[in-house]
């Protein structure tokens, strides 16, 4: 069959515009983060080593983390490095950038801000002298080192700078200055081949010999003489080749937020997604010391360490975009499990510091069955099968007072601080009256049963059902939904409640009252109580939803920690459970609430640890990991 001129004319039309509608695509595609400027403030300058840290450009895994300078106190470099472990600023800037032109020395005092910005990946500068602009840009192209491109007219590049922290010992390497800190760590920053390097006492001055429009300059910090060694061809080829470099860094943030947007979500929801993406990002950190495994901390601004409950969250968020590191996130807690099965708080570079005194609510398996999910890798699950049986079983082995099946919060010294810790929620008002009863020998328990970590066993305990069958393995421990559901709510108030173990239920009416919704334990009946109780202005539909404690509750309190503020984890929980029971109008009413209103969230403000219900007011820790986790599961569930 012939086809006529005019029909394979327009086909052709037709195959050319999908074409170029495809190039375009990849075009914008390989730009994502060009989209999204300023994407949170990052501009900070310090004063001294110790000055605090508010916020910080980091990437890849790495311990160490830079700002753009403020233009108030405006330094011509990327301000740090700040080395996040010892929190401590080595340098106000590594490289202060000057130039010569034509035989006029420019020193970088002398240059003044043009712009700033913080893209997904990169920093980013522009500053100018007399006719002269430089413009700078940083890169993380792997744990150990950013590169640092800079562009102007044809100059001879000046760079110096003096080091703060005492202690710290110079000397020159063939092209590479280095810089031994007190603690073993070492920062160096090498030059193309074309530079000289000059040494006095605690400041050097690098200067290239030829005049260029682009030159780099590479940042690397190790944790020991042993890892600068390995990395030494790394060096020579990051300089040899910067900018195949550079490209494989924007091509991994390309993959993340490809991976992580919506193309059916507006320019303000994505600006929140991307957010988080960066947040839990920059608080990644590589193996060192004793943390065995990378992972992501809760924020590089406050917190330090792996700690359990935030791990499995950030795990299931990253699963969809890094899901290498989400594995990891998992192996780093599980590296720390002891033989009797319990998971620390958490775990720090030092292992002298975990705490073993208390564990966390148990989602292990939830985020390894999500990992599952993003990748389809059974080899994962199979290898974290018996380890999260071992976990599921620690609590009814060790948090289960009268063996009738139903757990409790606990300790693992008898005292109460470690048990309100294992909950997750440090001072929450459920636990003022609690007392701790003995168990075993290393075991006692709060003389309560809390409705919330039973739904999390329950749902743990279905996942690890799925997984027997999934692996082909026998399972045979079943968790009854159904007792749990009436055992823990109460029909003459429509709520769930903690129990003590003489029935009487914990009249206090908090967002532990959100699990059974979420977990899928509920009745229909039973759900449609709690639905009134999260709909009530009085009680939990504040401005922003949901408060951690209701607020007619006499002790509320907005910035009481978990008296009050909210919680994003919680907030998700509340949310999700609503369309789990078919209430999708009102979970994409409320999770409008918490991202139009949430003060910043759209703009250049960090994302926090809580907030006050009744004004979005940032409270507790900024960059904080698993609010943007839960961020990130409002943004994928919202319309659906």
């Amino acid at each position: 069959m012939k086809i006529p001129v005019k029909i394979k004319i327009t086909i052709t039309t037709i195959l050319i515009f999908i074409s170029l509608l495809r190039i375009n695509a990849v075009n914008n595609s390989n730009n994502l983060a060009k989209n999204f400027p300023n994407i949170l403030n990052m501009t900070y300058t310090p004063k001294d080593a110790q000055s605090e840290c508010t916020g910080l450009f980091a990437d890849a895994g790495s311990w160490m983390g830079f700002t753009n300078a403020t233009s108030k106190e405006w330094v011509n470099g990327f301000c740090g490095p700040y080395t996040i472990d010892d929190r401590q600023w080595i340098s106000k800037s590594i490289a202060e950038i000057g130039v010569e032109i034509n035989g006029r020395t420019m020193n970088a005092n002398k240059f003044i801000m043009d712009s700033t910005s913080y893209f997904p990946g990169f920093l980013y500068m522009r500053s100018k002298n007399e006719g002269v602009s430089v413009v700078q840009q940083l890169y993380f192209v792997d744990k150990n080192h950013a590169l640092l491109e800079l562009t102007s007219d044809k100059v001879k590049w000046n760079i110096n700078s003096s080091i703060w922290l005492s202690g710290a010992t110079l000397k020159q390497d063939k092209n590479s200055l280095v810089i031994k800190l007190m603690k073993g760590e070492i920062l160096a920053v090498s030059f193309p081949i074309d530079y000289k390097i000059a040494i006095n006492d605690n400041s050097y001055s690098a200067k290239s010999f030829k005049t260029s429009n682009k030159t780099y300059v590479l940042i690397s910090f190790y944790n020991d003489e042993k890892q600068m060694l390995e990395s030494a061809s790394t060096v020579r080829s990051i300089l040899k080749t910067p900018s195949i470099y550079i490209a494989q860094s924007k091509t991994r943030w390309n993959g993340y937020l490809t991976k992580a947007l919506r193309n059916d979500m507006s320019q303000d929801y994505n600006r929140i997604a991307v957010k988080s993406v960066v947040t839990l990002i920059s608080n990644w950190r590589s193996a060192k010391g004793d943390l065995l495994h990378e992972g992501v901390m809760p924020s590089h601004a406050f917190f330090l360490g792996y700690w359990a409950w935030d791990s499995w969250r950030h795990a299931f968020a990253l699963a969809r975009f890094a899901p290498e590191l989400a594995k990891n996130q998992v192996r780093a807690m599980f590296d720390y499990q002891t033989d009797a099965g319990m998971i620390p708080d958490v775990i720090y570079t030092d292992k002298s510091k975990n705490n073993l005194l208390d564990s966390k609510p148990p989602l292990a398996a939830w985020a390894v069955m999500e990992i599952f999910k993003q990748t389809r890798d059974t080899s994962f699950v199979k290898e974290m099968f018996p380890k999260l049986i071992k976990y599921n079983q620690w609590w009814y082995k060790n948090r289960d007072h009268n063996h009738n099946g139903i757990c409790e919060f606990g300790s693992s010294n008898g005292q109460t601080q470690p048990a309100k810790w294992e909950s997750g929620m440090d001072n929450a008002i459920r636990f003022d009256s609690s007392l701790v009863v003995q168990n075993n020998p290393t075991a006692w328990s709060f003389d309560q049963e809390s409705v919330d970590l039973n739904s999390y066993l329950f749902l743990e305990n279905n996942i690890l059902r799925q997984m027997a069958l999934l692996l082909n393995v026998p399972y045979t421990q079943v968790v009854d939904g159904q007792k749990l559901d009436k055992y823990f709510y109460d029909t003459t108030k429509g709520y769930y409640y903690d129990r003590k173990f003489n029935g009487d239920f914990v009249d206090i009416e908090g967002c532990e009252g959100f699990t059974p919704m979420w977990v899928k334990m509920a009745s229909k009946e039973n759900a449609k109580s709690v639905v009134l109780m999260y709909e009530n202005p009085t009680k939990f539909s504040t401005f922003i939803p949901f408060p951690s404690v209701s607020i007619d509750n006499p002790k509320y309190i907005y910035n009481g920690y978990w008296r009050g503020p909210i919680w994003l984890d919680q907030v998700y929980l509340g949310i999700s459970g609503l369309r789990n029971y078919g209430y999708k109008q009102q979970a994409d009413k409320y999770t409008d609430q918490v991202f139009d209103r949430l003060n910043g969230l759209k703009f250049g403000t960090p994302i926090y640890e809580n907030y006050d219900p009744k004004t979005g007011e940032c409270l507790k820790s900024p960059h904080f990991s698993w609010s943007a986790s839960h961020l990130l599961m409002l943004y994928w569930e919202f319309g659906k």
